[in-house]
């Protein structure tokens, strides 16, 4: 069975969203990132770069939320382009942009803005501008198109999905009204039953939840490593 290590941040709900879309089997494996267990020894042996999420399919890893949608994709056919399609290019193209951009940039944003010890109005204001400047772009596509790739729901939605129905925590409550198009796929997918299992799924476990100095020093380690 599938072995899906997670935890409840946007990264790893893509993926659970796209299990239960698909209704694969899968053996949901809790990684508490506040209190460092990215950092054990068997879970880096699994993903070198420490961060969730990383599934184990038999004999094959994949770490890293976007590969493992295009894997899981590919290896059962669903929420894809067909094989040799032009939209194949489309994409690979969004789910790298919400790769390289979308999550980077909001993940950012949600530092600075909630968790750096320093209000710094610079880094608030540069992470700010590009989140919103890329969920911009994806608004004015969504404005002409049900979907981010043609007229199908695909990993591309589910990968924007797990930032996206953030944008509050990201940007704040008043960024929706920026977004109306994006909010109105937020919305759909939020509606899906697969949805609801997804987020359910952290229910299954106990996680930490205070932001105390142990989950400050598991997650933010440049707060106590210095490198200049």
């Amino acid at each position: 069975m599938l072995k899906f290590y997670y935890s409840g941040a946007p990264n790893p709900m893509k993926v659970a969203l796209f299990l239960e879309e698909a209704g694969l089997p899968y053996e949901a494996i809790p990684v508490d990132t506040r209190k460092g267990d990215q950092h054990k020894p068997e879970y880096l042996a699994i993903n070198p770069n420490a961060k969730v999420p990383a599934i184990v399919d038999g004999d094959v890893t994949v770490f890293d939320s976007n590969a493992i949608l295009l894997y899981l994709g590919e290896k059962t056919g669903e929420f894809m382009p067909a094989s040799g399609d032009k939209l194949r290019g489309e994409l690979l193209s969004w789910l790298m942009f919400i790769a390289s951009g979308v999550g980077p940039y909001s993940g950012q944003s949600v530092h600075f803005r909630n968790y750096a010890p320093d209000k710094i109005e610079y880094a608030i204001n540069r992470y700010m501008y590009e989140a919103q400047r890329h969920y911009g772009i994806i608004d004015a596509r969504l404005g002409k198109q049900k979907y981010m790739v043609g007229d199908s729901y695909t990993i591309v939605d589910m990968a924007l999905w797990g930032w996206a129905r953030l944008i509050p925590v990201a940007l704040g409550e008043s960024y929706w009204a920026k977004f109306p198009n994006l909010k109105r796929l937020v919305d759909e997918i939020n509606a899906r039953p697969a949805s609801a299992r997804a987020v359910a799924i952290k229910d299954k476990h106990t996680f930490k939840t205070e932001f105390d100095d142990e989950a400050k020093k598991a997650m933010f380690r440049h707060m106590h490593e210095k490198v200049m």
